[in-house]
């Protein structure tokens, strides 16, 4: 295993100083919750009112639905329609809801409101509120990384620790021309009401359910990581990395890389670590015997010189290649190569650890926030190794829409793709509570 070892080594020098960098991501202040209040404004036309243009017809029903039920955070239309109010709403018009209900599977008609109740669509659409606030275009960051808001989506009640509660946060960027809330383009930015400002979506903006460890525990396509992840946390009573996927208050990107991609580096990892057992036992069990055969009398030291100079010729060299490469391949067929005894002193806690940490960036990255031409950020690993130049990230538009998108680890000959599929449950701006996460098809290396 020694290649294997001299690569990997390589990272371990830092992986102690990474448990601090981890706490540091996930103990970061969150931004203030502020109590969403609704200072007086023009009593002209407010938001509510705007809804009832043609356009906005489905979502005005789904107002209507969801205001017939009582919420802590008050009554969705009553919202809407303050005058003395001020509020930045997102609002998907018809054409965004339909194709909406598409991405998520449900007919692309009005009707398919009737599959959510009214809790339900008071809640999501509340997502679409930042109270307090009328921020229009003008006031999205056009640099990275994007603002940092919190939406009217109640997480947690007020109490006397926390008086405003806490909310779900949004986030507002801007690329080029375009302008985004999360990953999700603004059609038609700075729609005026007498009670704040409206912003027409290309579709709905969905909140995060769960946290970024339960989305990869819960999905076998992530398995290798996980193993990676609880071989990095082992003998760690504190499970730091597995804490900071599971903490809501943090807020991370993690690319992720597919099983296949885990296989396809252990494997050639390991091939020229068994390389030497596969062709000693091919030479002595299968090459030797063949020259006895033919030699009839020939004393073993004689065969097993000639069977060890032939293994260096066609077609014995390439027979042991493909038989080393098969038995690496099985070794790193399943998640439980990181447990495998024989790689013990290879794929340490320590070692596993900073390449987990590679993957993991400190702040959340939508693909829409990614640049056009390649741009190093850093990684958890920069906190150990500051000069370390980080991962580069690049993205290509199509309109307001990625195309494509690329992440390059610093020793990856080429970029790793990223899966660029963005249906609410596809592989790239996967959103949780406490981070966003990316599937890409290589696993990122440090150096």
């Amino acid at each position: 295993m020694t290649t294997y070892y001299k690569y990997f080594r390589k990272i371990n020098i830092a992986a102690m100083l990474v448990l601090v960098l981890l706490l540091q991501a996930c103990n970061k202040e969150l931004p203030e919750a502020a109590p969403n209040g609704y200072p007086l404004g023009a009593a002209t036309e407010t938001i509510l009112k705007k809804l009832d243009a043609p356009e906005f017809s489905i979502l005005k029903t789904a107002v209507e639905k969801a205001s017939s039920v009582s919420s802590p955070t008050g009554k969705l239309s009553d919202i809407l329609g303050n005058p003395a109010g001020e509020i930045t709403f997102f609002a998907p018009d018809n054409t965004a809801l339909l194709a909406s209900f598409t991405m998520m599977g449900l007919p692309a008609s009005p009707s398919s409101l009737d599959y959510f109740t009214a809790g339900t669509i008071d809640t999501l659409l509340k997502y679409h509120i930042i109270g307090g606030r009328t921020l229009k275009s003008a006031n999205f960051n056009s640099t990275f990384p994007n603002m940092y808001l919190q939406s009217d989506f109640l997480l947690a009640p007020p109490s006397a620790s926390l008086p405003p509660g806490l909310r779900m946060h949004v986030f507002l960027g801007k690329q080029g021309n375009y302008y985004y809330v999360n990953q999700v383009p603004i059609t038609t930015p700075d729609i005026v009401a007498s009670n704040g400002v409206m912003h027409k979506t290309a579709t709905g903006v969905l909140p995060a359910k769960t946290v970024l460890w339960y989305d990869i525990v819960t999905h076998p396509e992530y398995s290798y990581f996980k193993a990676a992840v609880n071989k990095a946390d082992e003998g760690d009573p504190a499970k730091t990395i597995e804490s900071a996927l599971s903490n809501p208050a943090a807020n991370l990107t993690v690319f992720m890389p597919t099983n296949a991609a885990f296989q396809a580096l252990l494997t050639a990892q390991i091939t020229p670590g068994v390389l030497p057992i596969v062709k000693n036992q091919y030479i002595t069990t299968g090459i030797v015997p063949l020259i006895k055969a033919a030699n009839p009398g020939i004393s073993d030291a004689a065969a097993l010189a000639q069977a060890t100079a032939l293994a260096e010729t066609e077609p014995y060299k390439t027979n042991i290649a493909n038989m080393a490469k098969d038995q690496a391949a099985a070794i790193a067929s399943t998640p439980d190569v990181f447990k495998n005894p024989a790689l013990a002193s290879v794929l340490t806690p320590q070692t596993v650890k900073g390449l987990v940490v590679y993957h993991i960036m400190g702040v959340r990255v939508f693909s829409v926030n990614m640049p056009t031409t390649e741009t190093k950020y850093p990684t958890l690993l920069n906190g150990a190794i500051a000069s370390h130049p980080g991962i580069g990230l690049k993205a290509t538009f199509t309109s307001s829409i990625v195309s494509a998108a690329t992440v390059k680890g610093a020793a990856n000959p080429i970029a790793s793709n990223i899966l660029i599929k963005p249906t609410f449950n596809g592989t790239s701006d996967l959103i949780c509570i406490n981070g966003i996460m990316h599937v890409i098809d290589q696993v990122l290396l440090p150096q």
